[in-house]
């Protein structure tokens, strides 16, 4: 429906109205914001080393968190870091390179979707490695999103092995 103009009008004026006032995110979109800021805020931590507590509270006075997630938020900005080693071992067998030639963003993508494969057993792993694809489809070089999805679905293998052979006719 369009008027005199040939600007589109909606066809339900009341749906119109409910529309314009704002709505509640879910809490997957929560949850994808709060992993789009620990990425931005990882990337922050591995280029420029500023402290974790420097970077939180720089992205809670500076960004607007009020649809994210912050528990996970915290969570993956924090929890990272503090089991970088562990993880980084995780990654490196997956691997078709050394963990220094790949693109700061990917391994910081790569670190999420393993921390989450390893430590946030609730979220399932198909999830997992989904939300760590788009966050290089956004963040990442053109192609990189099939390189992330490649590298955790072989760590998908052995982290969550029951689950992805239970999942897998």
């Amino acid at each position: 429906m369009t008027d005199s103009q040939n600007t589109p009008t909606p066809k339900d004026p009341k749906r119109s109205e409910q529309s314009k006032k704002a709505k509640k995110p879910s809490k997957t979109q929560m949850r994808r914001e709060a992993r789009n800021f620990a990425l931005q805020a990882l990337y922050q931590w591995h280029m420029a080393g500023s402290t974790l507590n420097e970077i939180e509270a720089e992205f809670r006075a500076e960004r607007d968190l009020s649809q994210v997630d912050i528990a996970l938020f915290s969570e993956l900005l924090h929890g990272i870091p503090a089991q970088v080693a562990e993880l980084d071992q995780k990654i490196t067998p997956c691997l078709d390179r050394t963990l220094d030639e790949l693109d700061p963003i990917e391994l910081n993508v790569l670190r999420i979707g393993t921390f989450e494969l390893a430590s946030r057993l609730s979220v399932p792993y198909r999830v997992a490695i989904n939300e760590s694809v788009n966050l290089a489809k956004t963040f990442g070089a053109t192609d990189s999103h099939k390189y992330v999805n490649g590298v955790l679905d072989k760590l998908a293998k052995s982290l969550r092995s029951a689950e992805v052979n239970a999942a897998r006719p």
